[in-house]
């Protein structure tokens, strides 16, 4: 979640673009660090006094361990957004930096506004998917297809078995589920997740929901209950 000072860890072997990265997002407010390697960026997270907001993780990383798998890994441990950064901007590197958990993807050279700008935007909505302290609890409960998912919580069940979703992934599901029964346009998933001022496309909603599917299925959900309406969007069964 975004505090008054988000704290951003940034991962890259170069050093000229890490002084860069640190350099526009401290003129913002930020607090950066920046590790060049994936092991020392999973050493670092590995201890409990060290969490931050957001990464920024490039997707060439010296080592065994790429920019991708090291997505894959803090996925695992965290739920804070995620921007790749890469030299390779052909729409399979970008399909595969969003299956492995990134949030956005951002393809070099990139000016600094526009870096900012998405960092911005991605504590933004990781911000408004936090749950609000003065929300009544019992309001925000949404249940549909065995799946129960709590808006003010920012839970989702199925059972007794935890449904482990990114922001951006609840906010999905969130607005399928408020909305089960009927088709939703993949602009109206990228308007409610991502907000008209966030750069992607709707493809970056297919890959999403092929995410979604796969987490509510380890959950034990069948994942047929997110239906693929062809030409139009989706549909979640009630």
């Amino acid at each position: 979640m975004a505090t008054e000072t988000s704290r951003i860890l940034v991962v890259e072997h170069s050093l000229s673009v890490v002084e860069r990265i640190i350099a526009a997002l401290e003129s913002k407010g930020h607090a950066v660090e920046a590790q060049p390697n994936a092991a020392t960026a999973l050493r670092t997270m590995q201890q409990e006094e060290e969490t931050f907001d957001l990464f920024v993780i490039s997707t060439s990383l010296p080592g065994t361990v790429d920019g991708y798998e090291l997505c894959r890994c803090l996925r695992l441990v965290t739920q804070a957004p995620i921007l790749m950064i890469s030299d390779r901007n052909k729409e399979l590197d970008k399909i595969i930096g969003f299956e492995v958990g990134a949030d956005d993807y951002l393809a070099k050279p990139f000016s600094d506004p526009e870096l900012c700008a998405r960092v911005q935007s991605l504590l933004r909505r990781s911000t408004a998917a936090a749950p609000a302290a003065d929300q009544a609890p019992e309001k925000g409960l949404i249940q549909a297809s065995g799946i129960s998912l709590d808006e003010n919580a920012h839970t989702a069940f199925h059972g007794e078995t935890e449904i482990q979703l990114t922001p951006r992934e609840f906010e999905l599901l969130s607005f399928l589920m408020r909305n089960a029964g009927n088709v939703v346009s993949r602009e109206d998933l990228l308007r409610e997740a991502w907000g008209w001022d966030y750069l992607t496309t709707t493809k970056t909603v297919d890959t999403h929901i092929k995410r979604l599917r796969d987490k509510i299925r380890n959950a034990g959900v069948d994942p047929k209950v997110i239906e693929t309406v062809r030409g139009y969007g989706y549909r979640f069964h009630e």
